[in-house]
Formats: C-alpha cells, sequence, structure tokens
C-alpha cells in the first residue's frame, strides 16, 4: 500500500434523524442519518407495502387468470 493516502481510521459519532445516536469506526468525526436500527421500518415491524401505480392489484389479476388457465388445463 502508499503511504499516506489513506484517510484516518478513527471513532465515529453517528447521529440519527430519530434521536439514537452511536459510536464507531469511521473516517469523520461525526456523521448523520436519516434512517438506523431503531426507527428502520424493517427492523421496527411497522414495515408496508408500498403499492407503486397499481402493480399488486395487476400482479394479482395475472396470476389468477394464470391459475384458472392451469385449473383448466387439468380438467382436460
Amino acid at each position: 500500500m502508499k503511504a499516506e493516502i489513506h484517510p484516518e481510521y478513527k471513532q465515529t459519532h453517528f447521529v440519527c434523524s430519530c434521536g439514537n445516536d452511536f459510536h464507531a469506526g469511521g473516517t469523520a468525526d461525526e456523521i448523520r442519518l436519516e434512517l438506523c436500527n431503531q426507527c428502520h421500518p424493517f427492523y421496527t415491524g411497522k414495515q408496508k407495502l408500498v403499492d407503486t401505480g397499481g402493480r399488486v392489484e395487476r400482479y394479482k389479476q395475472r396470476y389468477a387468470r394464470s391459475q384458472a388457465a392451469r385449473d383448466a388445463a387439468a380438467k382436460k
């Protein structure tokens, strides 16, 4: 490795928008976060399905048609 080109590794203070703060290793003195493990929807269990442009309904309709076609083929 080349000398004197790498940033200094030190204790970094992380601050989340929810108020959670913790220390970990990093190259900056302080890093501000939008989401952390205390407020992220996946980790809190408050995850909700985001339906963009009716994609879920289109998928359900397509699945129902393919299931009906399979049932019809099985009866023949």
